[in-house]
């Protein structure tokens, strides 16, 4: 009813309040491998899981395979919703590793239209490792480059890959390899070792439980807490015990796998530390540019990415004036104030924190011509305390200056 009448009197005017949208990080997206079907690489749309004991329900996974870990391992960890994305392969080809592979990649394309995911997690992959088969490795490769390549194109996403359950030189290699040719930043992570998990009571790839533990720590501290020396929930024991200056178990090979080779590659380690569990110790990403070295650092920036594509596309077909260059910067930098007031960014003041500018200097003329409007947005994130160095001092009653 119009609130606009001749009569004096009340009018009621009904209003309906739509909420603001809600950017969700921490949500992954699995990739996984089905029971063996008729149809070759028959892909099944992805399927959104919020509990996880809708995966027996809702997805048949493979015989032999690590997707069903992987999903517990995300919840158990805190997670709250993921998607699952899967592909059968021939029943004659259920083995054959260039059938598995295929699959795969299959099931990873299918999560491209999916809006809300920001991890991309395959544990099945490693369904293709076979020791000493260099083969296998390969194609295990392409379909972690796949990933890594998938999180370049589709904005705001990161790969959790898993290293391979072997000792410090091959998952140099493997990380070296996966790299390779692939422009900067990379937006991946890589995890060492494999976990032994109750329900399974084997060896399994860690990423569902490190996507999880992304997501609980997004929950409780925010996207800008780096995801380490956190706990792992639902692990038993590690394949192997990672050691500083040398490890504590010898895996088959004789070779002791220790962080301080591991850790300037880029590999992040699950280690056991007495009294605190298994705990994840690493937040580096694969990216060789110390601009985008932290896994929080990295997602803070992909974060950003998203939420602009989320809330600024009333911004098209806008008149090109001032008046819009306002809102723009307004809107911008209402959110990122709030990032900084939550401890996401450094700087003793907002001004220190970060900058909006759109204005007459970036969009001159012929930006303007071009139906371009163009922003500029600076950010200081707060960077981890990595090394954490402490000075103790043999008193002699003398003061320190």
């Amino acid at each position: 009813m119009s609130s606009a009448s001749n009569i004096p009197g009340v009018y009621r005017e009904e209003i309906v309040l739509r909420p603001d949208p809600k950017l969700t990080t921490g949500t992954p997206g699995f990739v996984g491998i089905t029971a063996p079907a008729d149809a070759a690489a028959a892909v099944v749309s992805p399927v959104a899981l919020t509990r996880q004991d809708e995966f027996a329900a809702k997805v048949k996974g493979a015989a032999g395979g690590y997707l069903a870990a992987a999903v517990a391992g995300f919840f158990q960890n805190g997670g709250r919703r993921c998607y699952v994305a899967t592909a059968s392969v021939r029943v004659a080809k259920s083995t054959d590793s260039e059938a598995q592979k295929d699959a795969l990649l299959e099931a990873l394309n299918a999560l491209a239209p999916v809006g809300d995911i920001d991890l991309i997690a395959i544990p099945d992959a490693m369904m293709l490792y076979k020791p000493g088969m260099r083969y296998q490795e390969s194609a295990l490769e392409e379909v972690q480059v796949a990933a890594l390549q998938h999180c370049a194109i589709h904005v705001g996403r990161m790969a959790i890959l898993d290293a391979l359950p072997a000792a410090t030189e091959a998952v140099i290699e493997q990380r070296q390899r996966v790299t390779a040719g692939l422009g900067e930043p990379v937006n991946g992570a890589l995890y060492y070792p494999w976990i032994k998990t109750y329900e399974e009571g084997r060896l399994v790839p860690p990423c569902g439980h490190i996507a999880g533990i992304y997501a609980r720590s997004d929950a409780r501290a925010g996207i800008f807490k780096a995801p380490a020396n956190e706990e792992v929930r639902g692990a038993l024991d590690l394949g192997v015990l990672v050691g500083q200056a040398g490890g504590v178990a010898v895996p088959a090979d004789g070779v002791v796998p220790d962080q301080e080779a591991l850790n300037p590659e880029g590999v992040n380690c699950l280690r056991t530390f007495p009294g605190r569990g298994i705990r994840v110790w690493g937040a580096r990403t694969l990216s060789r540019d110390p601009d985008w070295r932290y896994v929080n650092v990295r997602r803070l920036f992909l974060t950003l990415q998203r939420w602009v594509d989320m809330n600024m596309g009333w911004v098209s077909f806008e008149p090109n004036t001032p008046v819009l260059w306002i809102h723009i910067t307004r809107e911008i930098g209402a959110y990122l104030t709030g990032l900084w007031a939550a401890g996401g960014l450094a700087g003793e003041t907002a001004e220190q924190a970060f900058f909006v500018k759109c204005d007459d200097k970036t969009n001159p003329p012929e930006a303007r011509q071009a139906g371009q409007v163009i922003t500029e947005i600076g950010l200081a994130p707060a960077r981890p305390a990595e090394f954490i160095r402490v000075r103790v001092i043999h008193h002699t009653g003398v003061e320190p200056q």
